[in-house]
């Protein structure tokens, strides 16, 4: 089974060989790091002491996994000093984010293909004593060879999405018989699935992971850390106040093609209040250009994030003085990583992105922990508990159009009282969720000590 798999994974790889070629030259995506990927360099490991304990290795595919496993990362890296903390990603994104929110890391590389050459020389080259994967990505080579190197793999904060789990019941009615037993095969291979909620544990036991193994732990989102004020965040807070310029309306996450819909949301609010200032956030750097293209065509001054003579998030100080926002600027592109959650903190409205069109919304959790009320469009079929959980309480807005989400920013600010007790229960459902972390390392530190006394 594992070499048809394989054979099937070249076979694509050959397919999309085309799109990789231009996306690299185009974006500079996938060939930097494919030395990484393919376990033949990893810089970063070099400089760990070759007398060392085993490592714990963290993977987060992108963005969201990233951020919600920073808490977990260092809490780990303060409980076992002694063992190097290694973080691999599989995006550029989620690459630039995790070397952003995780310094106290020992290193930061990119996950191996799934071919079982390049799994053996990444194991080689980390060492790991575990392996855990943030949320839920099964990679059936990556799982049966760690078992076979002796290292447990453990899933946190997993979950098996509406839309994947659709994908995997087509697929498993078309070839259910190669798939099913292969899946099983797979996931007997991990050591533990701590998922979300009941709803994702049901799912990965339909899809063949041994039931004593699966638990619910919680999502480590609300565990979230919220960052500390960064020069960005500051400056607009300053020079937004300086020329009365309100309401400050971020919507982050936005995905391609989203862009537009922002805008008309936005203009709808522009309508009453007409010094709004809007902080668009693209979620991937390669829409930085089109989003750019989007706000000219609606003929909008902006400006960019990276023309400002402001630090970036990791440094300190004031040394770019008065920088006042021209009275005719009313978006402000946010064409950078790693700055966006500090931006919510000066918020008087924030708009999720990756909702308003079919892509299943991104998470709602960074906003809602500042006490700032989340709206976001009908797709939310990724974060569909979440969504419901704040909307039931009141503690969040969804919308059908970018029209109604202008309209609700509009009717915060017409009752601010309403608007502070929605933004407070949004905080508290964030405080009260809080936990999953503690689960986490309670498990991991099982089969650490596990595997310690083993080695002893």
């Amino acid at each position: 089974m594992y070499s048809i798999y394989s054979l099937l994974m070249g076979l694509a790889a050959l397919l999309l060989t085309p799109y990789w070629l231009v996306q690299g030259l185009r974006h500079g995506k996938y060939f930097s790091n494919l030395g990484q990927r393919l376990g033949f360099s990893f810089p970063t490991l070099t400089k760990l002491p070759e007398n060392r304990p085993g490592a714990i290795w963290i993977h987060a595919v992108s963005v969201g996994e990233a951020l919600s496993g920073v808490t977990l990362a260092r809490r780990l890296k303060q409980a076992y000093p002694g063992r190097p903390l290694v973080v691999s990603t599989t995006t550029l994104t989620g690459q630039a984010l995790a070397r952003e929110r995780m310094p106290f890391a020992d290193a930061i590389f990119y996950f191996p293909l799934d071919w079982a050459f390049c799994i053996r020389r990444s194991l080689r080259a980390v060492r790991p004593s575990i392996v855990i994967i943030l949320e839920t990505e099964i990679w059936p080579n990556f799982l049966r060879e760690s078992r076979r190197a002796g290292v447990p793999v453990v899933f946190v904060s997993g979950r098996i999405s509406d839309r994947s789990y659709r994908r995997y019941q087509r697929f498993l009615g078309i070839v259910g018989f190669f798939l099913r037993p292969f899946l099983a095969s797979a996931l007997a291979n991990a050591s533990a699935f701590l998922m979300q909620s009941e709803r994702d544990a049901e799912r990965i036991r339909a899809l063949g992971a041994p039931s004593g193994r699966v638990q619910v732990s919680g999502n480590l989102k609300y565990d979230l850390e919220l960052p500390a004020p960064t020069p960005i965040s500051e400056w607009l807070a300053t020079e937004a106040k300086r020329a009365g310029r309100s309401p400050i309306i971020v919507a982050g996450s936005v995905v391609a093609t989203e862009e537009p819909l922002a805008l008309i949301a936005f203009g709808t609010l522009q309508g009453e209040h007409r010094k709004a200032l809007l902080v668009l956030a693209p979620r991937k750097p390669e829409c930085f250009e089109s989003a750019a293209q989007f706000i000219d065509d609606s003929h909008r001054k902006f400006i960019r994030r990276s023309q400002l003579p402001v630090p970036g998030p990791s440094q300190n100080g004031r040394p770019w003085g008065e920088f006042p926002i021209a009275d005719d600027v009313t978006v402000i592109l946010l064409d950078s990583i790693g700055e966006l959650a500090s931006l919510y903190r000066v918020a008087d409205g924030a708009f999720v992105g990756g909702s308003l069109v079919e892509s299943g919304g991104h998470n709602i959790l960074e906003p809602a922990a500042f006490g700032k009320i989340p709206v976001f469009g009908p797709s939310m079929e990724n974060f569909r508990e979440i969504a419901e959980r704040f909307t039931a309480a009141g503690a969040a807005v969804q919308v059908e159009s970018p029209e109604d989400a202008g309209v609700a920013w509009i009717e915060f600010l017409r009752d601010p009282e309403r608007a502070a007790r929605m933004g407070e229960t949004a905080r508290k459902l964030v405080e009260s969720s809080r936990g999953a972390t503690n689960r986490a390392i309670a498990e991991i530190a099982g089969h650490l000590d596990g595997a310690a006394r083993e080695k002893g």
